[in-house]
């Protein structure tokens, strides 16, 4: 089955995915998802926990900040393998997105602080930088006797309830400052998404913060950044959730008898199938090829790679997931049939930070002005 392959001399990424792929048996993913969709919970705290002590969660923070260090490669190999075993806490955003934003951050003691809860999950620190249109919107802020005066409103919030620290974007003068919120100071409201999970909107009026709170003077250049990083991960995860969707349907097509013979043997289903591999195949290359394209250190062309594997990779997902609930016929559309959950989840990550036809057009912009 269609699988990133990187070269892996230490075997390095052969362990991660082994680790997820243990993880998943204590840890079953559509179990789980489905316990937190009746729960009508943002975020499964025990499953985080857990993510936390298998070393996760700071997989791409520099080894001097008391992460991993292992780069993008590790958190594309990780990111897939999640997405194969349907483990859908959102760790593209609370691990990758805040990661990025906090590693680039200033040293300071906040700084520190909350990367260290990061890492070791007693801190849950989400990202909320997008507004009701999906771009980054900054918040207004103004000076006051304790620091910073804030008001305005995110969308699109993972763990938005759940959230201990909030990293937003505030537009103070010619600034866009990166700053860290209490959650205690926002109003949160949830709304359900299709996988089961709740995304937020996060509202704050008048909220009070410390000058201590103030992470970057280069908030807007850091949040583009984290951007790229999480865009790739979610790419990853998508390809991951293509491909298991695939494996899943040739077994059942192979197993499922019909007019005396597997219903695999039937060309035309032979060809469908055929149509799914080369979606997950070219989904995983794109991954592939935007990671070689960040390690050659030239901006342009690994930003171009990253948008065109997260297009490719929600396109693949969303494509492969159709057909392989068309294949498995009516039972194919029940909650108790695993294969509409990675539909579903496919859906939900294809529209998380641009869909695919927002992503092109963002790809030929840059390539036409450079």
């Amino acid at each position: 089955m269609p699988q990133m392959i990187f070269d892996d001399e230490d075997g390095t990424f052969g362990l991660l995915r082994d680790s997820v792929s243990g993880f998943a048996a204590g840890f079953p993913g559509v179990t789980r998802m489905r316990a937190r969709r009746a729960a009508g919970a943002d975020l499964d705290r025990d499953l985080w926990s857990a993510m936390a002590e298998a070393g996760w969660l700071g997989l791409s923070i520099p080894e001097e900040l008391g992460g991993s260090g292992l780069g993008p490669r590790a958190q594309a190999v990780l990111s897939e393998a999640l997405g194969r075993e349907l483990i859908s806490e959102p760790l593209a955003h609370l691990a990758v997105f805040s990661g990025a934003l906090l590693s680039k951050s200033e040293d300071t003691a906040t700084r520190a602080r909350l990367i260290e809860g990061l890492i070791d999950g007693s801190l849950i620190v989400t990202p909320a930088v997008q507004g009701a249109d999906g771009a980054l919107s900054p918040l207004a802020a103004t000076l006051s006797a304790n620091g910073l005066q804030l008001s305005g409103e995110a969308h699109f919030v993972n763990a938005a309830d759940s959230a201990d620290e909030l990293l937003m974007l505030a537009a103070s003068g010619d600034e866009v400052l990166l700053v860290a919120v209490p959650r205690t100071s926002a109003s949160v409201t949830l709304r359900p998404t299709l996988d089961g999970s709740q995304i937020g909107r996060v509202v704050l009026e008048k909220a009070e913060i410390s000058a201590d709170r103030i992470l970057s003077r280069q908030g807007l250049t850091l949040a583009e950044a984290a951007v790229d990083a999480t865009r790739l991960a979610l790419a990853a995860e998508l390809a991951g959730n293509a491909s298991k969707a695939l494996e899943i349907t040739v077994a059942y097509t192979s197993e499922r008898v019909q007019f005396g013979k597997p219903i695999a043997a039937f060309q035309s289903l032979q060809h469908r199938m055929v149509d799914m591999w080369a979606d997950a195949e070219f989904a995983c290359s794109a991954v592939v090829n935007a990671c070689d394209r960040q390690d050659e250190g030239d901006a342009l062309p690994a930003k171009l790679a990253i948008l065109a594997a997260k297009a490719r990779a929600g396109d693949a997902a969303v494509t492969v997931g159709r057909r392989a609930i068309h294949l498995h016929g009516a039972m194919g559309f029940t909650d108790e049939c695993d294969i509409g959950h990675y539909m579903k989840r496919a859906v939900a990550l294809n529209s998380a930070l641009g869909q695919p036809e927002a992503l092109r057009l963002q790809f030929l912009a840059l390539e036409r002005a450079a």
